[in-house]
Protein backbone atom coordinates (compact mmCIF):
# COMPACT_ATOMS: atom_id res chain seq x y z
CA UNK A 1 0.00 0.00 0.00
CA UNK A 2 1.02 3.34 -1.00
CA UNK A 3 0.40 5.77 2.03
CA UNK A 4 -0.58 9.47 1.27
CA UNK A 5 0.17 12.16 4.04
CA UNK A 6 -2.40 14.89 4.24
CA UNK A 7 -1.04 16.95 6.52
CA UNK A 8 -2.87 20.27 7.58
CA UNK A 9 -3.98 23.17 10.24
CA UNK A 10 -7.45 23.98 10.37
CA UNK A 11 -9.24 27.17 12.21
CA UNK A 12 -12.92 27.21 11.29
CA UNK A 13 -13.38 23.89 9.83
CA UNK A 14 -12.53 24.56 6.21
CA UNK A 15 -8.61 23.13 5.61
CA UNK A 16 -10.09 20.01 7.48
CA UNK A 17 -13.22 19.66 5.33
CA UNK A 18 -10.51 19.95 2.05
CA UNK A 19 -8.15 17.62 4.00
CA UNK A 20 -10.35 14.98 4.24
CA UNK A 21 -11.81 15.36 0.71
CA UNK A 22 -7.95 15.23 -0.49
CA UNK A 23 -8.21 11.69 1.55
CA UNK A 24 -11.47 10.62 -0.40
CA UNK A 25 -9.76 11.21 -3.12
CA UNK A 26 -6.37 9.35 -2.33
CA UNK A 27 -8.90 6.39 -1.01
CA UNK A 28 -10.32 5.80 -4.69
CA UNK A 29 -7.28 3.84 -5.97
CA UNK A 30 -7.07 0.61 -4.41
CA UNK A 31 -3.00 0.14 -3.69
CA UNK A 32 -3.71 3.56 -1.99
CA UNK A 33 -4.42 4.85 1.67
CA UNK A 34 -4.57 8.33 2.46
CA UNK A 35 -4.40 9.30 6.19
CA UNK A 36 -5.12 12.98 7.29
CA UNK A 37 -2.85 14.81 10.31
CA UNK A 38 -3.96 17.63 11.81
CA UNK A 39 -1.32 20.14 13.32
CA UNK A 40 -2.68 20.85 16.59
CA UNK A 41 -1.65 24.31 18.00
CA UNK A 42 -1.30 22.25 21.81
CA UNK A 43 1.69 20.81 20.11
CA UNK A 44 3.61 24.22 19.44
CA UNK A 45 5.60 24.87 22.70
CA UNK A 46 7.72 27.91 22.62
CA UNK A 47 7.62 28.68 19.40
CA UNK A 48 8.27 25.10 18.71
CA UNK A 49 5.88 22.67 16.82
CA UNK A 50 6.89 19.17 18.90
CA UNK A 51 4.79 16.72 17.53
CA UNK A 52 7.30 13.94 16.03
CA UNK A 53 4.92 11.42 15.85
CA UNK A 54 3.26 13.00 13.14
CA UNK A 55 6.51 13.78 11.51
CA UNK A 56 7.43 10.11 11.62
CA UNK A 57 4.25 9.26 10.02
CA UNK A 58 5.04 11.59 7.23
CA UNK A 59 8.28 10.06 7.10
CA UNK A 60 6.59 6.60 6.23
CA UNK A 61 4.60 8.32 3.33
CA UNK A 62 5.41 7.81 -0.39
CA UNK A 63 3.20 11.38 -1.18
CA UNK A 64 2.36 14.57 1.32
CA UNK A 65 -0.21 16.67 0.57
CA UNK A 66 0.09 19.99 2.71
CA UNK A 67 -3.10 22.57 3.39
CA UNK A 68 -2.72 25.75 5.48
CA UNK A 69 -5.52 28.19 5.90
CA UNK A 70 -4.15 31.45 4.23
CA UNK A 71 -3.64 34.63 7.04
CA UNK A 72 -1.97 37.35 5.53
CA UNK A 73 -0.73 36.04 2.33
CA UNK A 74 0.52 32.96 3.80
CA UNK A 75 0.37 29.93 5.78
CA UNK A 76 -0.90 30.42 9.38
CA UNK A 77 1.96 30.36 12.07
CA UNK A 78 0.82 26.54 13.14
CA UNK A 79 2.10 25.66 9.43
CA UNK A 80 4.92 27.27 9.35
CA UNK A 81 6.01 26.26 13.23
CA UNK A 82 5.75 22.59 11.24
CA UNK A 83 7.77 23.56 8.85
CA UNK A 84 10.50 24.19 10.67
CA UNK A 85 10.07 21.24 12.86
CA UNK A 86 10.13 19.36 9.63
CA UNK A 87 13.31 21.28 8.40
CA UNK A 88 15.39 19.41 10.51
CA UNK A 89 15.00 17.00 7.77
CA UNK A 90 16.51 18.70 5.05
CA UNK A 91 20.05 17.69 6.20
CA UNK A 92 19.05 13.78 5.79
CA UNK A 93 17.12 13.97 3.15
CA UNK A 94 14.31 11.65 4.15
CA UNK A 95 12.03 13.25 2.53
CA UNK A 96 14.03 13.32 -0.89
CA UNK A 97 12.07 12.48 -3.75
CA UNK A 98 8.41 12.39 -2.17
CA UNK A 99 5.61 13.71 -4.05
CA UNK A 100 4.30 16.92 -2.48
CA UNK A 101 1.07 18.64 -2.98
CA UNK A 102 -1.03 21.45 -1.78
CA UNK A 103 -3.74 23.78 -0.82
CA UNK A 104 -5.03 26.78 1.13
CA UNK A 105 -8.49 28.66 1.72
CA UNK A 106 -9.42 31.92 2.00
CA UNK A 107 -12.14 34.70 2.80
CA UNK A 108 -12.45 35.46 -0.81
CA UNK A 109 -10.97 34.54 -4.21
CA UNK A 110 -8.33 37.74 -4.49
CA UNK A 111 -7.50 36.91 -0.99
CA UNK A 112 -3.64 36.40 -2.07
CA UNK A 113 -3.91 32.21 -1.88
CA UNK A 114 -1.67 32.18 -4.16
CA UNK A 115 1.43 33.67 -1.81
CA UNK A 116 0.12 30.20 -0.03
CA UNK A 117 1.16 27.69 -2.42
CA UNK A 118 4.26 29.47 -3.24
CA UNK A 119 4.91 28.90 0.56
CA UNK A 120 3.94 25.11 0.08
CA UNK A 121 6.38 24.92 -3.22
CA UNK A 122 9.26 26.61 -1.35
CA UNK A 123 9.36 24.36 1.10
CA UNK A 124 8.77 21.56 -0.83
CA UNK A 125 11.63 22.16 -3.07
CA UNK A 126 13.77 22.80 0.02
CA UNK A 127 12.78 19.57 0.93
CA UNK A 128 13.89 18.00 -2.31
CA UNK A 129 10.78 16.99 -3.21
CA UNK A 130 8.60 17.10 -6.68
CA UNK A 131 5.35 19.22 -6.41
CA UNK A 132 2.47 18.05 -8.43
CA UNK A 133 0.50 20.56 -9.37
CA UNK A 134 -3.76 20.78 -10.60
CA UNK A 135 -4.32 19.23 -14.20
CA UNK A 136 -7.78 20.85 -14.59
CA UNK A 137 -7.99 23.34 -16.71
CA UNK A 138 -10.97 25.42 -15.35
CA UNK A 139 -12.49 27.08 -18.36
CA UNK A 140 -12.82 23.32 -19.64
CA UNK A 141 -13.64 20.64 -17.27
CA UNK A 142 -17.02 19.90 -17.31
CA UNK A 143 -17.84 19.62 -13.81
CA UNK A 144 -16.97 23.18 -13.38
CA UNK A 145 -13.74 22.05 -10.65
CA UNK A 146 -10.77 24.36 -9.72
CA UNK A 147 -13.10 27.15 -10.16
CA UNK A 148 -10.34 29.40 -8.57
CA UNK A 149 -8.34 28.61 -11.51
CA UNK A 150 -4.76 28.16 -9.95
CA UNK A 151 -2.69 25.53 -11.46
CA UNK A 152 -0.14 25.37 -9.04
CA UNK A 153 -2.11 23.95 -6.05
CA UNK A 154 -6.20 23.93 -5.03
CA UNK A 155 -7.40 27.38 -3.86
CA UNK A 156 -10.69 27.57 -2.45
CA UNK A 157 -12.80 30.31 -0.96
CA UNK A 158 -14.80 29.92 2.57
CA UNK A 159 -18.27 29.43 2.39
CA UNK A 160 -18.47 30.21 6.38
CA UNK A 161 -17.22 28.47 9.21
CA UNK A 162 -15.98 25.08 8.47
CA UNK A 163 -18.05 25.18 5.35
CA UNK A 164 -16.37 24.65 1.75
CA UNK A 165 -17.94 24.81 -1.95
CA UNK A 166 -18.74 21.72 -3.60
CA UNK A 167 -16.77 22.34 -6.31
CA UNK A 168 -14.05 23.52 -4.29
CA UNK A 169 -14.70 19.87 -2.53
CA UNK A 170 -14.54 18.06 -5.82
CA UNK A 171 -11.28 19.07 -6.94
CA UNK A 172 -10.07 18.24 -3.50
CA UNK A 173 -11.17 14.86 -4.04
CA UNK A 174 -9.78 15.38 -7.87
CA UNK A 175 -6.09 16.48 -6.67
CA UNK A 176 -6.04 13.55 -3.93
CA UNK A 177 -6.93 11.05 -6.48
CA UNK A 178 -3.91 12.52 -8.89
CA UNK A 179 -1.23 12.26 -6.11
CA UNK A 180 -2.14 9.03 -5.16
CA UNK A 181 -2.19 8.06 -8.93
CA UNK A 182 0.99 9.62 -9.49
CA UNK A 183 2.28 7.46 -6.10
CA UNK A 184 1.90 4.15 -7.82
CA UNK A 185 3.31 5.37 -11.17
CA UNK A 186 6.97 6.65 -9.63
CA UNK A 187 7.36 4.46 -6.70
CA UNK A 188 9.70 2.26 -8.47
CA UNK A 189 11.58 5.67 -9.76
CA UNK A 190 12.09 6.85 -5.57
CA UNK A 191 12.91 2.83 -4.93
CA UNK A 192 15.62 3.08 -7.63
CA UNK A 193 17.01 6.26 -6.48
CA UNK A 194 17.26 5.75 -3.29
CA UNK A 195 19.24 2.85 -3.87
Amino acid sequence: MKRVGVVYHSVSGCSKVLAESVVEGVNTLEKCIGVALEIQGESIRHGRYEDQSLLAQLDQCEAIVMGSPTFMGTVSAQFKAFMDAASERYGDRCWLDKLAAGFTVGSNFSGDQLGTIRTLQVFAAQMGMLWVPLDILPSQDSLGRNRGGCQSGLVAVAEGAGEIHQLDRLTAVHLGRRVAGLALRTSDFRTALLD
